[in-house]
């Protein structure tokens, strides 16, 4: 073999390893939208232990309802918002309504934030790192009039 193929079959394996090397920043933003995605679908499920995994021990959630003229803003804590999923279960959605787009808009260390677009709400929600794991710390939802 010549030393010109030596070198580009060198050079192919190094951009084929590269290629499929996951970055660390890849591997947190892959890790975000996996937590995100549990969020929503335990709360579709009704899975409460789902949804407690997902959330840090202090989330808090901030609900923005009704018109933009006379708005309304309610808090739920992680405690509330497990119990509530155990409690009613699965959601009263069809699944044709179950529509979930998770955009990792930001990691930067050991915080993220993100967007969950439903059909009927608008989440975004700041992670942190705990502990080696991701976990939602707050949510602002504002739902779909």
């Amino acid at each position: 073999m010549t030393r010109f193929a030596l070198a580009i079959s060198i050079l192919a394996v190094s951009l084929a390893f590269f290629a499929t090397a996951q970055t660390p920043a890849s591997a947190d933003q892959h890790a975000v939208r996996a937590v995100v995605a549990d969020y929503i679908e335990a709360y579709y499920s009704g899975d409460a232990a789902r949804m407690e995994k997902s959330l840090h021990p202090r989330y808090l959630k901030h609900t923005i309802s009704g018109p933009e003229s006379k708005p309304r803003m309610t808090e739920h804590t992680g405690l509330e918002m497990v119990e509530e999923v155990r409690a009613a279960g699965p959601a009263p959605l069809p699944a044709s309504e179950r529509r979930e787009e998770i955009s990792v808009l930001d990691v930067s260390g050991d915080i993220a934030s993100a967007k969950l677009t439903t059909s009927h709400w608008v989440d975004y929600l700041t992670l942190a790192k705990w502990n080696g794991e991701w976990k939602i710390v707050s949510v602002v939802l504002r739902e779909n009039d």
